[in-house]
């Protein structure tokens, strides 16, 4: 019976570790392509600067651009390394929740209107993040755990 329920626990941590590695991969596959995409692209935030929320809406559309495609570069290295994990996926959500009030949410829900279902999809994908943090396989568990 201890051998079985020592099973159980092994395999219970190691599923919450990959989980965890899971969805920190894919969240910053999935900011790393936007910040590319910003990176190659034309800034085009000064057609929408209006409909960001305050505070963001005081600042130049050259400096929103800037932020939200430095956070799409740099969070996902964060990610990946399991690194700040919680900061990361903190501002990965406010990023989203602009983009959502500003870009999506008068289109609807669904994907194909440019709607809201891809910034809700995100939230979700980084809510574990933010409260659980990295996970066992991170930098945020080797530095941070408690002992």
């Amino acid at each position: 019976m201890d051998k079985t329920l020592g099973l159980c626990r092994s395999t219970e941590d190691f599923g919450k570790g990959i989980s965890m590695l899971a969805l920190r991969l894919f969240a910053a596959y999935e900011f790393g392509e936007a910040g590319l995409a910003k990176w190659r692209g034309e800034n085009w935030f000064a057609d929408i600067r209006d409909a960001f929320p305050f505070p963001f809406d005081l600042l130049p559309a050259g400096w929103s651009w800037n932020l939200a495609m430095g956070a799409e570069l740099v969070v996902p290295v964060l990610l990946v390394l399991g690194l700040l994990t919680r900061l990361g996926a903190l501002a990965l959500m406010i990023l989203t929740a602009v983009a959502w009030y500003a870009v999506h949410a008068g289109n609807g829900y669904n994907v194909c209107d440019n709607g809201y279902k891809m910034a809700f999809i995100y939230l979700l994908l980084l809510l574990p993040l933010l409260l659980q943090g990295a996970g066992k396989y991170s930098l945020d568990y080797l530095l941070f755990r408690k002992k």
